[in-house]
């Protein structure tokens, strides 16, 4: 498996992984979701996956996609931390009423930039 290949696999496992919702995030219910393995974090403070899962309950709005914005980064912030890229850029593009597109640009230590487009987020996101 070359380099993006693997760089591809950890950015949809950190973004479409359902990272545990934080005790401010308002839930449906006591149900706060998460990953499991989050409980016993081999570095102290570890966690996997993304907030993203918590914008299925909202409409698709300026705010819906600062909210994406914000998850995604944080989700992908480890990648910055453990030195395996420079830089992360996230963006989204609002698609009508019921589509979002994100796009994920990782700058690695040589300069080379990997891109990483995932269609239909919002249907990801919403499981249809």
């Amino acid at each position: 498996m070359n380099r993006e290949e693997l760089l591809r696999r950890a950015v949809t496992i950190s973004l479409f992984t359902w990272r545990r919702a934080e005790p401010d995030d308002a839930v449906d219910d006591s149900d706060r979701q998460g990953w499991w393995g989050d409980c016993l974090p081999s570095v102290a403070g570890d966690k996997i996956g993304s907030r993203l899962w918590l914008l299925a309950r909202r409409t698709l709005v300026a705010q819906t996609l600062k909210d994406a914005q914000a998850y995604a980064e944080e989700a992908l912030a480890w990648l910055l931390e453990d030195a395996i890229v420079t830089a992360v850029s996230v963006t989204l593009e609002r698609r009508g009423n019921d589509r979002m597109n994100l796009r994920v640009t990782l700058t690695e230590q040589s300069g080379a930039t990997v891109e990483l487009d995932f269609e239909n987020t919002w249907g990801l996101i919403n499981a249809v």
